[in-house]
């Protein structure tokens, strides 16, 4: 089977089974990376286009590294070098980059919906490298084949994520991922950075930190999203980390093979202490790695042959 649509917009549109496919599909292509040459020509002849209309370091990276290895001809389009600051509307831009003839289009916008505009009105397959608050899917699924790589299964795992869950597209992203693998979640932060109603995405809710991550298997912190922030919703980055920073002493409350996550940039001593960070519980670096692999796979499943040339 292949993926029935020929775009990636959101993680809460997959099945199990699609899921799957992109996670064994991106372990086929970690090979690629202890090459000496790190080349194959899986995408030869393909034009793919990283319009980042909101900064990136580590998706935008990763990204062109994924296309350059699968030999697609790869063009960065930043928002600083792009017509939308002299005006231009995106699906001008994104009509105009149509006429070129790619055959993808990576988005990043912080607009939510942007890729799914972008989706209906152009040919070319349409990847969601991040859409305001709303979905991550590339990090999702980077960060379930970091999880399934290390555990060896996803199903029955337990996951806690803690942080700004209310302005976190990771979050959602995760939180769908998970739940659709067979991974009980527990989201937790403060009052102020919960979304009412997060229940009914499957998520059980804790009040402190300790409590979210007791005997889970992963624990996923993330960043204050003060970008995205209309208020005060905490009162200091000092007093966030006194309660919500995850230490070596807090970590004694988890399990010993515990997973410590994070989507980066990490904000050291805030939501992680530097010595966590570098411990040998954290798979920030594996996740990173990962997050080129799970690129590669997905635009070889989208404008590629078929799933079982991956490793060509």
């Amino acid at each position: 089977m292949g993926l029935r649509g020929k775009d990636l917009i959101e993680v809460r549109g997959l099945e199990p089974a699609e899921i799957e496919l992109i996670l064994d599909t991106a372990e086929s292509m970690k090979e690629i990376a202890s090459r000496a040459i790190k080349k194959v020509p899986t995408l030869r002849g393909k034009t793919v286009v990283n319009l980042f209309l909101e900064p990136s370091t580590r998706t935008r990276t990763s990204f062109e590294i994924a296309g350059k290895w699968l030999s697609a001809d790869v063009v960065n389009v930043s928002g600083s070098a792009s017509s939308v600051v002299k005006g231009e509307t995106l699906m001008d831009t994104a009509k105009n980059l149509e006429a070129m003839s790619p055959d993808c289009v990576v988005i990043r916008h912080a607009m939510a919906g942007a890729p799914h505009m972008l989706a209906r009105a152009l040919r070319a397959a349409i990847i969601n490298a991040g859409d305001g608050a709303h979905e991550h899917p590339t990090q999702a699924l980077l960060d379930l084949l970091t999880i399934r790589e290390k555990k060896g299964h996803l199903d029955g795992l337990k996951a806690a994520i803690v942080g700004d869950i209310a302005h976190s597209r990771v979050a959602r992203s995760n939180i769908y991922g998970m739940r659709k693998m067979g991974m009980t979640v527990t989201v937790a932060g403060p009052p102020t950075l919960i979304p009412p109603g997060v229940e009914e995405l499957g998520v059980k809710v804790a009040h402190r930190l300790e409590e979210a991550i007791r005997d889970v298997d992963v624990v996923m912190m993330l960043r204050l999203q003060q970008e995205r922030m209309q208020a005060a919703l905490i009162p200091s980055l000092r007093e966030y980390a006194r309660l919500w920073g995850l230490t070596l002493d807090r970590l004694a409350a988890a399990r010993e093979d515990v997973l410590i996550m994070h989507p980066g940039p990490v904000n050291r001593g805030v939501e992680l202490a530097p010595e966590v960070a570098d411990s040998r519980y954290s798979v920030i670096l594996d996740q990173v790695a990962n997050g080129v692999a799970v690129r590669m796979a997905l635009l070889y499943l989208l404008i590629g042959g078929k799933p079982a040339e991956a490793g060509a």
